[in-house]
This record gives structure tokens, sequence and C-alpha cells, in this order.
């Protein structure tokens, strides 16, 4: 079990390190996020998964394993909430972005509160 944990753990690193170059190398602050949240994810719990299967006791491992969790749940919704209000602070996407959801979202709940509106007025 324990070489299998320090594989987990390599494996993990390298997720992180692939991770930075896509910090480095993505053209815009969406890509750049989508780069870090994905891999720093993966390999922060292939760390976690590791050390608790190479950790010296039970609770050790038990605590790792709830940290990966923890890291699982609330990695992407703070990735969404960043990238969120980004869009709503007006950060433009990369000129050669082909889908802008966010965009096509506000357009939708605008027209929703637009009808309202007109009906009330006749």
């Amino acid at each position: 079990m324990t070489e299998l944990g320090y594989l987990l753990i390599a494996v993990g690193v390298l997720f992180d390190i692939f991770g930075t170059f896509g910090l480095v190398r993505l053209p815009d602050v969406y890509n750049r996020l989508q780069a870090a949240t994905k891999c720093v994810t993966l390999g922060t719990c292939f760390i976690l998964i590791g050390v608790a299967l190479s950790g010296p006791s039970l609770g050790f491992g038990v605590r790792a394993i709830l940290c990966a969790v923890f890291i699982l749940l609330t990695s992407p919704v703070g990735a969404h909430a960043l990238a969120r209000g980004a869009h709503l602070g007006g950060v433009k996407l990369w000129e050669k972005s082909v889908v802008d959801k966010y965009e096509e979202d506000a357009e939708k709940v605008q027209e929703a509160m637009a009808a309202p509106k007109a009906k009330q007025s006749d």
C-alpha cells in the first residue's frame, strides 16, 4: 500500500505542475481558472489519497480523505463564483473564444424580467 500511496502522490504532484503551466500559458482569466481548478483539484486529491494510503495511522488517512472530499466539493464552486464575478465585473473573454454562456444566460434573464413589466403596462 505504501508504494501505491507514493505513486498517487507523484501523480498528484504532476497534475499540480501541469496546472501551473496552464496558469502561465493560457490566454485569459477563464481558461486559466479552468486549468487551475481541474489540475489542482485532481492533483491535490491524488496527493491526499496517496497520503491516506501511506500514512502512519487510520485516523490520519480518514482525515486526508475528508480533506479530499472537501476540496472536491468546494473547488469547483469557488471557481464558478470567481468566473461569474469576473464576467459581471466586465472581464472580456479571449477574442478566439467561441461560446459565452454567461452572456446567453444574462440575455434570457433580461428577457424574462422584461416580460412581466410589459404585461403590467397593458
